[in-house]
């Protein structure tokens, strides 16, 4: 025989049903920004991975398809976790002291884990060999190589910054469209030099899914020094200003200090 149901008075507390897995909203919040990276990662893999394969290494295929992906998920996912999908940028981003840094070392698992799933799959769709799609041009030294990634990293934070982090930006609301077509203005230069990763998920997952490990440091090193060099340049020559605001009377449209205040305060 079944036990009876409790009874519920009006002067009694509703009962109310137990929580098979009690979760906080932060590590929901972790969790969903996690996802959104992996997703992200996974897309710029995948589609840039695939199109490269698809077209026989057509430059204009790959740079199109990187950067439409990167605008799309950046335009979908920005607002739940940022829309980093870059170890690169995620570091920018702690160097800045912009995102915690425990958040931060789930975003990088979440986007080398998206790019190794998207890289083997890759390499299980498409029967030819799965070809390495970053490494250094053989008559590139890695001397240039990593400049030349540095350099394309920096055009690539720098748009981040002043689309997606600076709230003066004039284009905040289509920054995924910015950001895309900086990535592939990038390809076109560096994709036939050094496959231009500007992004070490993008270059681990291939070389991890194909086995293939020539100047892998490369695209560890340059991308996360560009990263912080344009990083730190943005943040301190346009979002923290050394002087104090100027100010004015009410004509010129510039706020003045209110009674007791000073300029400098």
């Amino acid at each position: 025989m079944y036990p009876a149901a409790p009874v519920v008075t009006p002067r009694s507390p509703r009962l109310r049903p137990t929580p098979l897995v009690r979760s906080s909203p932060v590590d929901q919040d972790v969790l969903r920004r996690g996802v959104a990276e992996f997703v992200g990662a996974f897309t710029l893999i995948f589609i840039g991975g695939g199109a490269g394969i698809v077209s026989n290494s057509d430059i204009v295929a790959i740079g199109l398809a990187n950067g439409l992906a990167i605008g799309i998920m950046v335009s979908n996912l920005g607002h739940i976790s940022g829309g980093h999908f870059n170890p690169a940028i995620t570091l920018g981003f702690v160097a800045t002291r912009r995102i915690r840094l425990g958040l931060a070392a789930v975003y990088v698992f979440a986007q080398l884990l998206g790019a190794v799933c998207a890289a083997f799959i890759l390499r299980y769709l498409f029967t030819q060999i799965f070809v390495k799609q970053t490494a250094p041009a053989p008559h590139v030294s890695d001397t240039k190589a990593l400049v030349l990634e540095a350099i394309m990293t920096v055009f690539l934070v720098w748009a981040v910054w002043a689309t997606a982090v600076d709230p003066r930006g004039a284009f905040k609301s289509i920054a995924g469209l910015a950001i895309g077509l900086t990535i592939t203005i990038d390809v076109f230069v560096g994709g036939p030099v050094t496959g231009a990763a500007m992004n070490p998920a993008r270059a681990f997952g291939p070389e991890l899914a194909g086995n293939t490990w020539t100047g892998w440091w490369i695209y560890w090193v340059g991308p996360i020094a560009g990263a912080l060099i344009a990083a730190f340049a943005y943040e301190f020559l346009y979002l923290r200003p050394v002087q104090p605001p100027v100010v004015g009377p009410p004509e010129s449209g510039v706020e003045e200090p209110r009674p007791g205040e000073t300029a400098v305060s």
